[in-house]
């Protein structure tokens, strides 16, 4: 018992290792790079990941990041499942490749939100309720030609197909997963709001400067003793 405890152990860290360097892998840096463009985490919303890289990268190289970040989470899965028959040794590398996505060690621990590394590890992790989730996201873009709203509609969803089929347990590691895109997004909301906070706080001290600089001005042409 002992010694299949400690292969389950050494199973388990082997996973996480390996998802979280495949997650840590800088895909939307080098394909940037490649194509000329800049670091996305200084433009849009400051994501390196498929969904800003639209705005500032030809079409081919944002879906060469859409293709690179999803096969983070798929890769990651299937080595765990080579190496394990333990369905928590492959959620463990999925969770795995999410943080280094997230969090990069070969980007300075600042990365994209994992959301198309979730999808594509549950993908593998549990295929049909992952493809009711991507037929509710077609229908509903096609229906509202809002993708991003389409997205959360399918991840709302996800759980609940899931359910269905996998029971109860798998969907709760589910959720522990999806918590950690919950947690990215609020980290960089709450960045969002520190920089807005910080340009409003600029404006206010231009604009408490602006009188001195008048009356600066002011006085030295009073003193002027040209005039």
């Amino acid at each position: 018992m002992p010694a299949l405890q400690c292969v389950c152990v050494i199973e388990a860290l082997l996973a996480v290792l390996i998802g979280y360097l495949l997650g840590s892998l800088p895909v939307a840096d080098f394909v940037s790079r490649r194509y000329g463009g800049p670091d996305l985490r200084d433009v849009g919303d400051h994501n390196p990941g498929f969904w800003n890289s639209r705005t500032v990268l030809p079409r081919n190289a944002s879906l060469t990041i859409f293709v690179g970040d999803l096969a983070k989470g798929i890769i990651s899965v299937l080595a765990a499942q080579s190496m394990s028959t333990d369905w928590r040794v492959w959620y463990l590398a999925a969770g795995g490749a999410m943080i280094g996505h997230a969090w990069p060690i070969f980007a300075r621990f600042r990365g994209g939100r994992s959301v198309l590394a979730w999808v594509g590890a549950a993908i593998v992790l549990s295929p049909l309720p992952a493809g009711f989730a991507v037929v509710m996201v077609l229908l509903f873009w096609a229906a509202t030609r809002e993708f991003s709203h389409a997205v959360r509609i399918g991840v709302v969803l996800f759980p609940f197909a899931q359910w269905y089929q996998d029971g109860p347990w798998r969907t709760a590691a589910t959720g522990v997963l999806m918590s950690i895109i919950g947690v990215r997004f609020v980290m960089a909301s709450d960045k969002t709001i520190a920089d807005r906070f910080a340009s409003l706080r600029a404006a206010r001290s231009i604009r408490a400067a602006a009188p001195l600089t008048r009356w600066s001005k002011r006085a030295a042409s009073d003193d002027d003793p040209r005039e």
